[in-house]
């Protein structure tokens, strides 16, 4: 019988090696389908199940907030600073509320800018029909009449809008630092007629139409009545939606698309159209531009287009952290040569405000605002003749 068992222990032997390879190939199966499910989870979406509705107050009122006599915005009941983490581990719904707040901070600069400064809109573009999308500046009283002084003001990129320099400033400081009224009243009062561009309205955003259901593809015919079948795939295409919906319930953001505004679809554009329907044709025998950031590019890139006007037309151009760039933008020779004697960039440094530092390109001399970008404070420019 020991020689029977030891005849048939090889073979056990390869049966409990192959019993193991499978159980070990069924485990790496199983591991690997779990991987796969997880890798189907996207937990970012799991964590907006819990998410509050987007529904935002509409006015400063309702978010309880209001700006201080200093221009500080503060909330009515706690006199305390914006706070952004309303809501904890909700991060998008807090930006989605924070972008809300920026909506309404943009409408009231608006109001700041007809009221105190008493301008008015000018559409854009000037022949624009009833249904297409539009854009506008703002105009002092005097902007295209004032025979001296014109100070044309461009501002950077991103979410801001005519009249402010930062959002972001606006609502954690207040509105002298991040808006362009202190320099508006101040040109004014200098004598200077104003044109407020508005660099990033480029575009109408629409709620997009509903996709049409596609037409079912062609199946194999069945035997089953067509009642039956219709109710089996409803029922079918519900527990799919359940499961999908329990994995992944985020509120779903309404999807838009962007219709551009003719001729003004880009900052470039913008600044291009405004300086041939509005800047060139003012009375102005001396025009001033200020440009920040992404607004130093769009005007290097007029004078790309539009060397010999802006030549004999502008006198200074005050540039704050001025994202051009003369090589990229090939920019000419002539036209370098004119920045290094009619431009100025005031770039952020630890040196002293007004401190010449070394250009990385030869364009125009560049200076120190100090800490603080130099648009964000008042600081002198002899050029001007005027604090900005």
């Amino acid at each position: 019988m020991l020689s029977h068992l030891c005849a048939a222990t090889p073979a056990l032997y390869i049966l409990w090696i192959t019993m193991a390879q499978i159980a070990g190939q069924e485990d790496r199966e199983k591991t690997t389908a779990l991987k796969d499910l997880l890798s189907r989870i996207d937990l970012d979406e799991l964590m907006k199940k819990d998410e509050p509705p987007f529904t935002f107050p509409k006015t400063l009122e309702e978010f309880e907030y209001a700006f201080n006599e200093y221009g500080q915005l503060r909330h009515i009941k706690t006199g305390e600073l914006f706070v952004f983490n309303a809501r904890e581990d909700l991060h998008r719904w807090n930006q989605k509320r924070y972008e809300a707040l920026g909506e309404i901070i943009t409408q009231y600069v608006y109001e700041l800018l007809e009221k105190k400064c008493n301008m008015t809109k000018a559409i854009l573009p000037v022949d624009a029909t009833e249904d297409e999308p539009t854009s506008f500046i703002y105009l002092s009283p005097d902007a295209m009449s004032n025979p001296s002084k014109l100070l044309v003001l461009i501002q950077g990129s991103g979410v801001v809008r005519a009249g402010q320099w930062a959002r972001r400033l606006i609502i954690n400081q207040d509105l002298d630092s991040g808006t362009q009224i202190p320099f508006i009243t101040r040109a004014m009062e200098e004598g200077y007629g104003v044109m407020v561009l508005n660099p990033n309205e480029n575009y109408l955003e629409v709620e997009k139409p509903a996709m049409s259901s596609p037409l079912p593809s062609a199946t194999e015919p069945s035997d089953e009545p067509a009642e039956k079948r219709e109710r089996k795939d409803d029922k079918e295409g519900k527990k799919k939606r359940e499961f999908y919906e329990k994995y992944r319930n985020p509120q779903k953001e309404t999807e838009t698309e962007q219709i551009p505004i003719r001729e003004n679809g880009s900052s470039e554009e913008h600044v291009l159209y405004v300086w041939d329907h509005f800047v060139s044709k003012a009375a102005a025998k001396n025009i001033f531009i200020m440009a920040h950031s992404y607004g130093g590019l769009s005007f290097v890139e007029l004078m790309n287009q539009r060397e010999m006007q802006v030549k004999n037309r502008v006198c200074a151009v005050a540039l704050t952290d001025s994202a051009h760039n003369i090589w990229l933008q090939e920019t000419s020779k002539s036209t370098q040569d004119w920045m290094q004697q009619h431009c100025c960039n005031w770039v952020s440094s630890p040196e002293p405000l007004d401190t010449p530092l070394d250009p990385m390109l030869p364009d125009c001399p560049q200076v120190s605002a100090g800490i603080f970008i130099n648009m964000f404070i008042f600081v002198s420019i002899n050029e001007f003749q005027l604090y900005i």
